[in-house]
């Protein structure tokens, strides 16, 4: 009999684990699933070169079932997203999206045919444009983040929140997006712009102010 495995993933290690491991905690318990394991990771969602990932895909074998609680806490790129999807497919490792309920269900048990087939390939075409949904988010969220910071500069509402001297606030707002995705510690970051631990923070808390601003000009 297969054994369950959970996986899930943030973004950065500021971000906390335990709202999509409770999630699949819960849903573990409902359905009276016993997990062998549930894997983390804190790190980026653009590739998957990450610890805790890798560790997962030596511990899954055949008839093994992987649960997630949405399609991008696997990955975001969705060539690289969907290729790992056919890794799983090809060894015959199931995967459940608690986001896409279709996928928790067992086709195998169903009689009709016709109506089984209909089903996986309905839920192939759901997980394919949540791969790209979550792909394009992604881009979009880069792109009004760097368009909001150049509108406060313009529009003069940056002097709001004060400018420090070592560097220009939206020129560390940019290298902390590293940070937000992932592909870098706020440590490193720290030392790479030669900042102090209060400075760092005296930026971080200016970027966390901005959001309010930069909302007014995302688009719906």
């Amino acid at each position: 009999m297969g054994r369950y495995f959970g996986y899930h993933r943030t973004s950065t290690t500021e971000q906390h684990l335990e709202r999509g491991l409770a999630e699949i905690e819960t849903f573990c318990k409902k359905n009276d699933l016993k997990t062998k394991e549930i894997v983390t990771d804190q790190c980026t969602g653009k590739n998957f070169n990450r610890p805790g990932y890798t560790m997962l895909k030596r511990m899954v074998d055949e008839g093994d079932t992987l649960i997630i609680t949405e399609v991008d806490r696997l990955g975001r790129n969705k060539a690289d997203t969907m290729k790992e999807l056919r890794w799983f497919q090809e060894h015959n490792v199931r995967l459940m999206i608690l986001e896409l309920p279709t996928t928790t269900i067992d086709f195998s048990s169903m009689d009709n045919e016709m109506g089984k087939l209909m089903l996986e390939t309905t839920t192939n075409m759901l997980i394919e444009l949540y791969v790209s949904l979550a792909e394009a988010e992604m881009h979009k969220r880069e792109k009004r983040q760097r368009e909001g910071l150049e509108e406060l500069r313009k529009s003069g509402n940056w002097d709001k929140m004060g400018r420090p001297r070592k560097m220009s606030q939206i020129e560390f707002n940019l290298q902390y997006e590293r940070v937000v995705d992932g592909e870098i510690s706020p440590f490193k970051l720290m030392k790479e712009l030669g900042l102090t631990k209060s400075t760092y923070y005296n930026y971080k808390k200016a970027y966390d102010s901005a959001g309010d601003w930069i909302k007014q000009f995302e688009i719906e």
